[in-house]
Parts: C-alpha cells; structure tokens; sequence
C-alpha cells in the first residue's frame, strides 16, 4: 500500500490506518465522533496528502481545461481557485476536481487519489496545443486545518494576512518557515486552509501545526470524520455521489457545470439527459440507518438507492443522500429504504443538512 510523508507519526499520535483505495491511511485518532465535533466546534488536521496534484502549463492550456472541464476557466484571474468535474462524453463523471490559476499558462489540477494514474491518462489524450500535464502527486503532501478556530492557529505560523485570503482564493508564502501554497476552499462545511509543501516540509507542518493548536482545541483528525463532516454538508465524494454512471447534474453539482460556455466534453449529453435522476436528502422516520447502496423504494416500484449514509454527528439524526428517480424528489415525499431485508420508512428532507452559521 502507499504512504503518505506523515505515516511514520501516526503511531505517535494514536492513528488508527485503513486501506483507503491502495493508500494506508487513518481512519481515526481518537474516535470519529470527537474528531467530528472538534473541527465542528474548534479545528481539526486532515492529513490528505494522498490526493493528486497535477500542472498543467503552456500557452493553450487555459483552452485545453476548457474544454476539459464543466466550468468556466475562463472566468479564473490569477490566485484564484475553481470546482469543476470531468465528463465522459455519455455525461458520466470521470473525476470531481479543483482548479487553480498560477498565471495566465500555469494551472495546478487538483484530483482524487483513488483516480490519479485515470485522470492523467484521460488529460493525455485530450491533449491539443502547446499544452504540458505533469503529474507531480508523488512530490507533494496536503494538510487541511478546518474549523472556526483554523484562522488564528494558522495565524501564528505565517506572515501571510489570512483574513485577505478569501473562499476559493489562494496564495503563496511560508508557514513556520516551510514554503507552502495557502488556499481556502474546504471539504468539512466549516472555514478552514488547505497548505500545499513538498513532502520533506509535511512532517514539520504537521507538528507545529498541533502544537501551536494544542490550547485552541487542535485535534489530528482521520478519513471517518473527514467523510461525516463532508456528508452533512452535502460535498459529493467520487465512487458515492458522483461516477461514470452519474453525471454532475444528477449528483446536485450543477452550479459547477456551465451549458453556456462553448463545448466541452459531455456537455452535449449532460444538456439532452438533463436529471432523469436527482441526489436528494432523506431521513429516517422508523428505526435504522440507511448505508451505501441500499435501495430506496416508492410503494412497490425501485426508485433509486442511497449514495452516503450515516447518524449524524450533528443532528443525531439517521440520514442519507439518495439518487432517486426526478419525480421522486419534492421534500415530503415518503420513501422506504431497504435495510436488512426491511423497507423502513423515511422522507425527502432539504439540503444541506448542515449549514455553518457565518
């Protein structure tokens, strides 16, 4: 299995590893709810360095993401951050990524690790132009600090002013003097900064990053509250809300796909299929948690089945996210899910089921 730069300090600080699509990762520090509720409550730090981290550069390459993606590059100035995702040409989702904008011939692509060596390839062979991919994810490591506490711990460490880095903005800088990329995008609902460093800077970061947190209410934190606190906040994750067989209008990301701008791939498909399936929230009304993959009933007819489910941390409430058949989704709706070989009771609610109060 593959390691990330932090591997050897898990044991030191209580790591409990899983196999996470190949990569030897925790699941945990302490458990999922405490980690839960600290990056709810104070922050937490992710270590996600598994993630890819791919740069695209030359003087087409704008041109070549545009045509790549469900956004609009065009609209990115400099320092600048975007959500995206990649099609197939049927309308299926190859990869959910982000975008960041280094200069006018300079981009970093940013994309899931169970879907590098796939992504790559596919941006290889829709290459045109004076375009260079070069997959550099071998070279760098990712921590996430999210909470409402991130800003003043991260503070500390850097002369960078964080209160000018905006959402979905970015920069570059130093950080207990480690070169670093500072961005703000999150994937926990909460406020929060992604740091980007070569992998010789991650365990230093990683230390100092919890030591100076300590007193705030830092907590190292693993994949099982990354998902519970991503989930609540209605973030897809690739291989649950969005795959092949799902287009990002289907997985409720359509504020991310722009039909207006001139044609990328997909974008004929994603237009003439429009939502013959919509990603709704549901909650339970009897007793039983809906889980990945169950099916989701309307009286006797197959409507669709859950894409994430869980109890929320939060809300300590069972609830799910279900792709189900468009007419089945006005909020009210009854639907059953099938749970153990029982059609249990439940119901359309809105989303996000977790908002962060601003």
């Amino acid at each position: 299995m593959q390691r990330t730069p932090l591997y050897d300090l898990y044991a030191e600080y209580g790591a409990k590893t899983i196999d996470f699509g190949g990569w030897d990762l925790p699941v945990q520090f302490s458990s999922i709810k405490e980690e839960h509720e600290a990056v709810r409550t104070k922050a937490g730090l992710f270590d996600v360095s598994h993630m890819g981290e791919v740069w695209v550069s030359g003087a087409d390459s704008e041109a070549f993401i545009q045509n790549l993606i469900t956004n609009d590059v065009t609209k990115l100035t400099v320092g600048k951050a975007l959500y995206a995702a990649m099609c197939y040409e049927d309308g299926g989702t190859v990869d959910d990524l982000l975008v960041y904008k280094f200069a006018e011939d300079k981009f970093l692509l940013v994309v899931n690790a169970s879907n590098i060596e796939k992504d790559v390839d596919w941006m290889k062979q829709h290459l045109s132009g004076d375009v260079t991919v070069d997959d550099q994810s071998n070279d760098w490591g990712l921590l996430a600090l999210q909470g409402p506490v991130a800003q003043h711990v991260l503070q500390q460490l850097t002369e960078t002013d964080l209160s000018e880095l905006k959402f979905f903005h970015f920069t570059e800088g130093q950080v207990d003097g480690k070169e670093v990329i500072i961005s703000r995008t999150g994937y926990t609902g909460e406020d929060g900064f992604e740091l980007y460093a070569k992998n010789d800077a991650l365990p230093h970061l990683w230390k100092s990053l919890l030591s100076t947190g300590q007193q705030a209410g830092v907590v190292p934190a693993g994949l099982g509250a990354r998902d519970t606190l991503r989930f609540e906040a209605c973030l897809p994750l690739y291989g649950q809300e969005l795959n092949k067989d799902i287009s990002p209008l289907e997985a409720g990301i359509g504020f991310a796909v722009k039909t207006a701008k001139d044609a990328f791939i997909g974008k004929d498909a994603i237009v003439e299929k429009g939502k013959p399936r919509k990603s709704v929230g549901i909650e339970m009304l009897d007793k039983g948690i809906p889980r990945h993959g169950y099916k989701v009933f309307s009286g006797e007819q197959e409507i669709g089945e859950v894409t994430t489910g869980t109890q929320s941390p939060t809300l300590k409430k069972n609830i799910g996210l279900a792709l189900v058949a468009s007419e089945f989704t006005e909020q009210g709706q009854q639907v059953e899910v099938e749970i153990r070989g029982k059609r249990l009771k439940a119901v359309v609610v809105p989303t996000p089921f977790y908002k962060r109060q601003k």
